[in-house]
């Protein structure tokens, strides 16, 4: 089963959405794909890649459904895709323009990098990859506010970061157009905020922290696909 896109089919409203999803993902991909109805861990052991509704129905999601998502993102060593409940996006997922990636310019995620690079690649798609920042802790301490200056060095200074990060991806993919964007929001509302023209938000999750603020953010007010990444 190695190499295989794995969907989780709960006979719930949205099953269809998910089976297209995973469907159309794994003709992209040139990979085989296999639907299951309950995910044993010897399948998310071997897995190229999982795929499952998100919780709840019309993302009104509660805290069941909630733990019960991210208590397979959290044991998964793959990448898992949850699946909204949009009929849209499980045929047509082409309509969106563009993969969004989630980068932390001072601790990225490799792995997630990669699997945005590839995804971008394989859909012919934009990669926009969202680096977003906060002022240092000393611009609280200014006295009478943020000089123009100041504020645009920082940005600078978080623009380069990015394009440091990115630079060996974009050498290794020279066929993804990438846009790098750098933004002073918090890392949720971004990603949240360029979910509406993507075919898929890509998180990376650190090994062992599977209840990530982002991750639970991003189940509730996400517009696309969501792949969360571990490393």
């Amino acid at each position: 089963m190695d190499r295989t896109i794995v969907a989780r089919i709960d006979r719930s409203d949205h099953e269809g959405v998910v089976a297209d999803w995973a469907a159309h993902e794994a003709r992209l991909r040139g990979l085989p794909l296999l639907t299951v109805d309950h995910l044993r861990p010897g399948i998310l052991g071997q897995a190229k890649m999982v795929v499952l509704g998100m919780p709840g129905e019309g993302h009104a999601v509660g805290p069941p459904q909630e733990s019960a998502a991210l208590a397979v993102v959290g044991a998964s060593s793959c990448p898992v895709v949850l699946v909204p409940d949009d009929p849209g996006l499980g045929a047509l997922p082409h309509r969106r323009h563009e993969v969004v990636l989630g980068v932390d310019a001072r601790e990225p995620a490799a792995a997630a990098i990669d699997f945005a690079f590839e995804t971008a690649l394989t859909r012919h798609v934009r990669l926009r990859a969202v680096h977003a920042w906060r002022l240092p802790s000393c611009a609280a301490e200014l006295p009478f506010g943020i000089p123009e200056e100041d504020r645009g060095a920082w940005e600078d200074h978080e623009v380069q970061l990015l394009a440091d990060v990115l630079r060996p991806w974009r050498a290794t993919y020279p066929g993804v157009r990438v846009l790098e964007d750098v933004v002073l929001f918090t890392p949720a509302h971004a990603l949240i905020r360029n979910s509406a023209s993507a075919t898929l938000v890509v998180v990376g999750r650190r090994a062992g922290n599977g209840s990530a603020g982002i991750t639970w953010a991003l189940l509730r007010d996400a517009e696309c696909p969501v792949a969360v990444v571990p490393w």
